[in-house]
């Protein structure tokens, strides 16, 4: 069962006179994970190096900026596979101190830092989610948001046309009976629509 992270950790550690600025946060994907790396290199221009590790719905990327191969973005990815997370960008930003630490001390020193960030960093189950979308009439929006809501499922759009289109993420383990039991509710007055919807109103 993979985890994620409920909020963010952090560390920094002082090895040979080199600063290391530990970071484990959620994250969703790769842009996003990007994105923050690349705000972590505005806010440090003075750093040697940024390197970071993600591992994000399945999918894992590791970036050593500069460190020799394998010296820091794989070590820092081995940590959170070893700690079966998912959904989580760790970073380490790095003040050289003038004092090499040789490919061994790299990779400790990178492990060591987000091994150190994700300490007490209180975990959660990570569910996999399934987005549906249907249509109601208007007379029906109220009672489905309130099903909605009693179950669990997390609204991500609705949108006002003729009938009113709602889209909205259940746990993957409960959208069958979901299904079932809204259609029920809405005596068949619901459909239910492959694409999901875009726009809001």
């Amino acid at each position: 069962m993979p985890y994620t992270l409920s909020h963010p950790g952090h560390a920094e550690l002082d090895i040979k006179k080199s600063r290391f600025i530990a970071c484990v946060e959620p994250m969703a994907d790769r842009q996003a994970a990007q994105a923050r790396v690349a705000a972590l290199k505005a806010a440090h221009p003075a750093a040697a190096h940024v390197c970071w590790a993600l591992l994000a719905g399945g999918h894992s990327a590791a970036n050593d900026d500069g460190e020799p191969s394998g010296t820091a973005g794989r070590p820092m990815l081995d940590v959170l596979r070893h700690q079966q997370l998912d959904g989580v960008l760790a970073t380490v930003v790095r003040y050289y101190g003038g004092v090499k630490l040789g490919a061994g001390g790299l990779v400790r020193a990178y492990t060591d830092a987000v091994a150190r960030a994700l300490d007490g960093v209180a975990r959660e189950e990570k569910v996999a989610r399934q987005q549906l979308a249907c249509q109601v009439p208007y007379a029906q929006e109220g009672l489905l948001r309130r099903l909605l809501q009693q179950y669990g499922a997390e609204l991500l759009l609705v949108s006002h046309h003729d009938a009113v289109t709602l889209q909205f993420s259940v746990p993957a383990s409960q959208a069958s009976t979901l299904q079932t039991l809204l259609g029920e509710a809405c005596h068949g007055q619901l459909s239910w629509l492959d694409e999901p919807a875009s726009g809001a109103g």
